[in-house]
């Protein structure tokens, strides 16, 4: 299944809103839905099994309120911070996703470009569409790469050498796949990449086998068995960090007990994180997650969160439970779907002026005011999804 090949912005008004009436990252979704092929729309949109913790972390969100403050100066509210000691220009980065080529012929090169133009982090994916390379030089933005620790651990070292010698400032180490989860919907549509798409950072020994679907298999699914590897354990962690001297992030950790043991072994930093939905489902959403793994953890173990992030109020939201920094997934591919490198940085920047409309309208005009007490807890607050909202959740 392809991508349609029209993906350059252009849109008959019965498919999606206007490009200059697309205000927010959902105007973004629908305008991408229409253009996009179903097979491909459901691989970006969809979850493992029922989908629970898909919209879970989305609704996770709606539990809290604000508590704001008043006659607080806000003439100028601060979002620039530092993440790993460098400085990034804002609080939110794009998390990694692979095969950007997908909704965009540009893909990841037009993903960072757009990044940097706001000062943004781009962590790259192991199984992007893209060289590692590539991506790095066109970044003028911070860069680090997802990486999954496959059977063939040369490949892996492979990518740790490339990733030091282009330029990355951070190995982001998803440690929540052990195996891919069941995607129905990427199974009812028998989901396979298109001919011209390829893990462009692999050897050709990883790519057989991922452009012939079939009715109930995902090639993906198939993939990630053949070559992920399930007997990854905490002891080997140490020869990762062997092999370079970057940075390691464990992304996937959701419990205090493996926040405590990443950071006693040394770990810089940490990302809370569901894998959007995508991997066990009935896992606790991400921001309920937070609170207890950043306090699980010295200052100096840095804790980002993805997962359900829609609006400037859920960046406020997760910063203020302890969050260094956001991670934004989905809504990057639909700006990027809609209107390439330019529709991405429209998403990035509408982020960035609703996260400062919301810290002046609550009285805190600096990042480091950003605290829990900021924040009503109403469990029983969270609204019902609509049909439209579980599939753009």
């Amino acid at each position: 299944m392809t991508a349609r090949a029209d993906l350059a912005g252009r849109s008959d008004a019965t498919d999606a809103p206007e490009r200059d009436v697309l205000l927010s990252p959902q105007d973004y979704a629908a305008a991408a839905r229409a253009k996009l092929d179903r097979a491909v729309w459901d691989y970006i949109a969809g979850g493992s099994g029922d989908e629970v913790t898909l919209r879970g972390d989305r609704a996770a969100f709606d539990r809290y309120r604000f508590r704001p403050r008043v006659l607080v100066d806000v003439s100028h509210c601060e979002v620039s911070t530092t993440l790993l000691g460098r400085p990034v220009a804002l609080p939110i980065g794009i998390a990694p996703m692979a095969y950007h080529r997908l909704v965009d012929p540009e893909g990841e090169t037009a993903t960072v470009r757009a990044a940097g133009e706001v000062g943004a982090l781009t962590i790259a994916s192991t199984f992007a569409s893209r060289t590692l390379e590539e991506s790095a030089r066109a970044a003028t933005g911070p860069l680090w790469l997802q990486l999954y620790v496959l059977r063939e651990r040369k490949v892996t070292e492979s990518l740790v050498r490339r990733a030091e010698a282009a330029g990355y400032r951070a190995l982001v180490i998803t440690v929540d796949t052990p195996r891919m989860a069941r995607r129905e919907r990427d199974l009812r549509n028998g989901f396979s990449l298109p001919s011209h798409i390829r893990p462009a950072n692999l050897d050709d020994g990883h790519k057989a086998g991922l452009h012939s679907g079939r009715a109930g298999g995902s090639t993906l699914a198939d993939h990630a068995a053949r070559h992920h590897d399930a007997a990854f354990t905490w002891e080997d962690l140490a020869w990762l960090r062997s092999l370079t001297s970057l940075p390691l992030v464990l992304k996937g950790v959701l419990t205090a007990e493996d926040a405590r043991q990443a950071a006693g072994l040394g770990v810089e930093g940490l990302i809370v994180s569901t894998h959007g939905g995508r991997q066990l489902d009935g896992a606790v959403a991400a921001l309920d997650a937070l609170p207890e793994v950043v306090a699980a953890v010295p200052s100096e173990c840095e804790v980002l969160v993805d997962g359900g992030i829609r609006r400037g109020t859920d960046v406020l939201k997760a910063l203020a439970l302890g969050a260094r920094a956001v991670l934004v997934g989905r809504p990057v591919l639909w700006g990027l779907a809609v209107d390439g490198a330019a529709g991405v940085e429209r998403v990035l920047s509408t982020l960035r002026a609703e996260l400062e409309e919301a810290m002046a309208l609550t009285g805190r005009p600096r990042l480091d005011a950003l605290t829990p007490d900021l924040l009503h807890h109403s469990p029983g607050l969270a609204h019902p999804l609509t049909t439209n909202d579980r599939d753009m959740a």
